[in-house]
């Protein structure tokens, strides 16, 4: 008869085994991403909402409260995902140690959505200047 206390210990054995697995996966595929980088994320996501002001709100309503709630709930959610995506890729362009990957996550996370903003003007053209005339003047003078 196998003892009740071995019975308990390989329970908790195999859940913190799965409670220690540290990357993300949806429909047994990996996601690539680690659950420390996201919440680092997360927390820079929520710093940005709150100090820098990055999703601005307005009470004048409840439908106004309700749509200022869901835009701050989707400007985390995306921090801590570009978080979680851009980190190590900075880390490894940058030459940075490992040590400092939960700093960067926080960073990236606080600053992802003027970087996002940044990149989806720049490559939708948006922030280039108009190209000057052949032969005008580019000072907008009358002639």
């Amino acid at each position: 008869m196998p003892e009740p206390t071995a019975t308990v210990a390989a329970g908790a054995t195999v859940a913190v085994a799965a409670a220690g697995t540290s990357v993300i996966s949806l429909l047994g595929v990996s996601l690539g991403l680690r659950i420390d980088v996201l919440i680092a994320g997360f927390s820079g996501g929520l710093v940005a909402i709150i100090l820098l002001n990055a999703v601005p709100g307005s009470s004048d309503t409840w439908r106004e409260l309700l749509r200022t709630t869901f835009r701050r709930m989707a400007v985390v959610f995306a921090s801590s995902l570009t978080a979680g995506y851009l980190t190590p890729l900075a880390l490894l362009v940058a030459a940075l140690p490992e040590s400092l990957l939960l700093g960067c996550a926080f960073a990236v996370g606080g600053g992802a959505q003027q970087v996002l903003m940044f990149a989806i003007k720049r490559l939708s053209g948006a922030a280039q200047p108009p190209p000057a005339p052949p032969g005008g003047p580019t000072t907008g003078a009358m002639p």
